[in-house]
């Protein structure tokens, strides 16, 4: 008896199985379930995905459970495997920094009282005291009268008093 429960229900999950897969085949590009008023779902979680559309009638994409096994089976799988090709001069690049840099631990040697630094990428000038004087990576001590007369200009157009 159950042995023929079993086989009745096995045989109608492979009927069934071409049905799914010509809705499936139906369904938008990029959809991940359909509701059951007819509409289609791009959302990745099956959980409210269809709120609002009477729920969730077929579900298409891999459970939340399901994609985590695959990554973490597909991360252990690179981790084993040896490198097949040597790093390449983009992946070895170093990644550019979007915000300030910080300034280097001690100023470079010289300046003193009326000498300002100056920043050579960016011609601005800084004064004694401020936190970029004599830190910048390129750079020079003059006179802010020499400065100024260069083109450079003053760090937020504050000139050193």
């Amino acid at each position: 008896m159950k042995a023929s429960i079993v086989f009745a229900m096995a045989f109608g999950c492979l009927l069934a199985m071409p049905a799914v897969q010509a809705q499936q085949a139906s369904a938008p590009a990029g959809s991940t379930g359909q509701c059951k008023d007819g509409s289609y779902t791009s959302i990745a979680k099956k959980r409210s995905s269809c709120r609002g559309h009477k729920g969730v009638k077929e579900w298409y994409a891999a459970s939340g459970k399901a994609k985590a096994k695959a990554s973490k089976k597909a991360t252990r799988a690179e981790a084993a495997a040896p490198a097949a090709a040597p790093a390449t001069a983009a992946a070895a690049a170093p990644k550019k920094s979007m915000g300030w840099t910080k300034p280097a631990a001690t100023a470079a040697p010289g300046g003193g009282a009326g000498m300002v630094w100056v920043n050579d990428s960016s011609k601005v000038y800084h004064c004694q005291g401020d936190k970029w004087y004599g830190k910048t990576k390129h750079g020079e001590y003059m006179s802010e009268a020499a400065a100024k007369a260069k083109g450079d200009h003053a760090e937020h157009g504050k000139a050193c008093s």
